[in-house]
């Protein structure tokens, strides 16, 4: 299968990777020429564009930042969508919006498949992270084979739209702990406790989580860089606190991590790394929160393994 893929950025690089490691004929795209050559350096073809890679390409994916990015590339795509042509968007957006441009490429018999990623970058690097598919049974078996190239644990979810709301949801709840990692680091600090110990103490514990093992590593390096930005944590969170709202659920917690990350990019800047959010108690209390002798980045020490399929209990 001939796979195009739109957007090279800090997650698609390393998705568009595994693709091409495992021996994928891939083709490229990207609105920045100097990341284009970084995979046509290793074999990959580049692309003339989003309508290029759909005529050319049985599957084209799309990681991209934003729902108005994914629209304006599927726009210039779908003039040549038909019968075999598959759109696999990898992004993070809203699930109303996916379904919407979903639906105008089955109409032009064209399949769709959202199919977000959890894990983090490092994961993504390796081909070990998760994957959530939304679209038909069909066209799941069908890019099964693609989407255990990508990553590891692949679960179907059901219609379009499922899968964005479903790593919304995850993306709130580890943005969640992180928050509640920012103020046990900070408190445990200011009680005298020492921040390595703090570290093992957490890891040890029923107070562990992914985000601790990984996250924690980098907020006591000092680097704080896990690829991911405040502005990006925002619309995650917000995405989840808009379905809530549309539902009717009278939520506490997600308005108030909400308004954190507000003030956070207020006073960081929309870019900065998500886990300068505890700049905020550091500033506030004077404290630092680093330690020596944990590692500058993320990185995925499991060797890379054959994704399969998880199936929920029934």
């Amino acid at each position: 299968m001939k796979v195009g893929f739109i957007g090279l950025g800090n997650v698609g690089a390393k998705l568009a990777g595994s693709l091409l490691r495992n021996g994928h004929d891939l083709v490229v795209y990207d609105l920045d020429p100097a990341l284009v050559k970084v995979f046509t350096d290793r074999g990959a073809v580049a692309g003339e564009g989003p309508a290029a890679l759909m005529r050319d390409c049985e599957a084209v994916v799309t990681c991209l930042p934003s729902p108005a990015a994914c629209e304006a590339v599927v726009t210039e795509m779908i003039p040549h969508v038909g019968p075999g042509k598959i759109w696999m968007e990898m992004s993070t957006t809203d699930a109303e919006d996916v379904a919407r441009l979903g639906a105008m490429v089955t109409a032009k018999g064209g399949a769709a498949v959202e199919c977000p990623v959890s894990g983090g970058c490092h994961r993504a690097d390796t081909g070990n992270i998760s994957i959530f598919a939304g679209c038909d049974r069909a066209t799941f078996e069908r890019v099964l084979p693609l989407l255990t190239t990508l990553g590891r644990r692949v679960l179907h979810t059901g219609e379009m739209g499922t899968a964005s709301k479903l790593k919304v949801m995850t993306n709130y709840l580890a943005t969640a702990n992180l928050l509640t990692l920012c103020e046990a680091l900070v408190t445990m600090k200011a009680a005298g406790l020492d921040l390595a110990t703090t570290y093992e103490a957490i890891k040890i514990s029923s107070g562990t989580s992914f985000v601790h093992e990984t996250e924690s590593q980098m907020i006591l390096n000092g680097c704080r860089d896990i690829n991911f930005t405040m502005d990006l944590v925002k619309k995650d969170i917000g995405l989840f606190d808009d379905i809530a709202k549309a539902h009717d659920v009278p939520l506490e917690i997600s308005p108030l991590m909400v308004s954190i990350f507000e003030d956070g990019i207020e006073r960081y800047g929309p870019r900065a790394q998500s886990d300068d959010i505890i700049r905020r108690l550091e500033d506030a209390t004077g404290l630092d929160i680093t330690a020596p002798g944990f590692p500058s980045e993320m990185i995925d020490d499991e060797p890379e393994e054959q994704g399969y399929e998880v199936v929920p209990p029934r």
